[in-house]
C-alpha cells in the first residue's frame, strides 16, 4: 500500500470484505479464487475448465447451473489478464439470492490485494472465503506501554488505532516518611525491600502480558519521577523485552491518563501507528480552524468545491459516512443533476424519479444513471487533483469528533481560497 493512500485503500478493502462476508448462497454455489503472483494464466484457466467439468456431476439442476455459470464468469475475468498482477488476483463469483428462492443473480467481484498473496485456492462453498484477505487488515505491529512510579503501575498495548490498558496494580510500598519510633536506616531497608518486590511484580506482569505477543515491535516506559529509571536498570524484565525498550518518557500519572500521555509524547517513535496518525491529522485540522487561518474547511459542499479547484492538501473523511451521491440524467437532452442522500433512501428515490419530465426539455425521460457512495466519490475527486485522502476510524476520539462535530467531511487546504 502507498503511504499517502494507505487509510483509503484499507478502508475500501475492509468495506468490500464486510459486504462479501455478508453474501450467502444456496448450497455450495459461491466460488472463491485466489491466484498468487507468478502463476500462469493458462494454468489457472485449465484448472477452472477442469472444475467446470467436475461440476457437471452435481445432481441438483439449479445448483449445477449456478456453479457452472459462476465458473464461466470467473474464467472470463481471468482471461482478461495477460499475466497475473504483481500482488496476485482474487475473484469471487456466485448466485446470490436477491429476494428469496428462485431470485438468484450471478454477482462477480474482483479484488486487487494490497500486498502479494501467498495462497493458491479454488473453493466452492455457501459463502465467499475472505479470510486470506482479512489478514491484510490486521495491524501487524504492537507496541507495549508500561507507566510506573512508587505507588503503582499500568500496562497497555497499542495496536493500530487500539490503545488498551490491560492491567493496573498498586505497589504496596510505603511513602518516604517513616512512622514514629522507627529508625531511618531500618525504615529505608524495609522500604527498599518492598520496592524490590514491587519491581519484581511489575516485571512478572510485563512478561506475562507482552512476551506472548508475536509482533511486539517496541516497549515504552513512562511515569513521574526516577522510579522508571530504577526499574529499567534492574533485571526485572525478560531480556527480550528489555531489548525492546525504545523510550523512557516523563508522565504526570501512572493511571490510564499516564498511558495516554506516554503515547502522545512518543509520537516520533510511533508515527506509523494509525492511532497517532489520526490524532495528528485531526489536531492539525483543529489548529487551522481554531486559529481561523482560512486553511481548513468542512461540510460536503464547501469541501467538494475546494477539491474541484485543486486547493485541498488533505481530505478527511469519516468511515461512518452513510451517504451516496446520486446522478440523474435526461436521455433526451444534456440535463444532469446530482443529489446527496442517505444510502437507504436511494432505491425509493430512483423509483420516484424514473420517467419524470425533464425540467429542461419537458420530455419524461429522467432516470438515475449512477449511485456512488459519497466516500468513493469525494476520494476520486481527491485522487484526480493529487490530494491525500485520509479515512478516520469511528473507533477513535478524533474520528468521532470528525463525524459528530464536522459532519464527517473536512479538508486542510494548500492555501487560502481567493474568494
Amino acid at each position: 500500500m502507498s503511504t499517502k493512500q494507505d487509510s483509503l485503500l484499507r478502508f475500501r478493502l475492509k468495506r468490500n470484505l464486510e459486504r462479501l462476508a455478508a453474501r450467502e448462497g444456496r448450497g455450495t454455489e459461491l466460488v472463491s479464487l485466489y491466484v498468487p503472483p507468478g502463476r500462469q494464466v493458462s494454468e489457472v484457466v485449465s484448472m477452472l475448465n477442469n472444475e467446470y467439468g467436475t461440476a457437471s456431476n452435481i445432481k441438483s439442476t439449479t445448483t449445477r447451473k449456478n456453479v457452472q455459470d459462476a465458473i464461466t464468469k470467473v474464467t472470463q475475468r481471468v482471461k482478461l489478464f495477460k499475466k497475473v498482477p504483481e500482488n496476485g488476483l482474487v475473484v469471487f463469483c456466485g448466485a446470490i439470492p436477491q429476494n428469496g428462492p428462485g431470485s438468484e443473480k450471478i454477482e462477480t467481484y474482483v479484488i486487487s490485494p494490497p500486498e502479494p498473496i501467498q495462497v493458491y485456492l479454488y473453493r466452492c462453498d455457501a459463502k465467499f472465503h475472505t479470510e486470506h484477505l482479512q489478514e491484510f487488515l490486521k495491524e501487524k505491529e504492537t507496541y507495549g506501554v508500561i507507566v510506573l512510579d512508587a505507588s503503582g503501575a499500568a500496562f497497555a498495548t497499542l495496536r493500530g488505532k487500539h490503545l488498551d490498558t490491560v492491567k493496573q496494580i498498586t505497589s504496596g510500598v510505603p511513602g518516604k516518611f517513616r512512622a514514629g519510633g522507627q529508625s531511618a536506616r531500618r525504615f529505608d531497608r524495609q522500604r527498599e525491600a518492598k520496592m524490590q518486590d514491587y519491581f519484581k511484580r511489575v516485571g512478572e506482569h510485563a512478561n506475562e502480558i507482552f512476551l506472548p505477543i508475536e509482533n511486539l515491535k517496541s516497549l515504552i516506559l513512562g511515569g513521574p519521577g526516577p522510579t522508571k529509571f530504577d526499574f529499567e536498570k534492574g533485571n526485572y524484565l525478560h531480556y527480550t523485552l528489555k531489548e525492546k525498550i525504545v523510550a523512557t518518557i516523563d508522565t504526570s500519572y501512572v493511571t490510564e491518563q499516564g498511558v495516554d500521555e506516554a503515547v502522545e509524547k512518543s509520537e516520533d517513535i510511533l508515527r506509523r501507528i494509525r492511532y497517532v496518525e489520526e490524532k495528528k491529522i485531526m489536531q492539525k485540522f483543529l489548529r487551522e480552524i481554531g486559529q481561523d487561518t482560512g486553511l481548513a474547511t468542512y461540510g460536503e459542499n464547501e469541501v467538494r468545491e475546494h477539491l474541484k479547484t485543486g486547493i485541498v492538501d488533505t481530505l478527511l473523511l469519516s468511515e461512518d459516512i452513510e451517504f451516496v451521491r446520486v446522478t440523474v440524467k435526461c436521455s433526451s437532452c444534456d440535463y444532469i443533476k446530482h443529489e446527496t442522500m442517505k444510502m437507504h433512501e436511494a432505491p425509493e428515490y430512483e423509483q420516484s424519479i424514473s420517467g419524470n419530465a425533464c425540467p429542461k426539455c419537458g420530455v419524461p425521460t429522467l432516470a438515475v444513471k449512477e449511485v456512488q457512495e459519497l466516500i468513493d466519490e469525494l476520494a476520486e475527486l481527491a485522487e484526480e487533483t493529487g490530494t491525500s485522502a485520509e479515512i478516520l476510524s469511528g473507533e477513535t476520539e478524533e474520528g468521532q469528533m470528525l463525524k459528530k462535530s464536522f459532519g464527517g467531511i473536512a479538508a486542510i487546504l494548500r492555501y487560502k481560497p481567493s474568494n
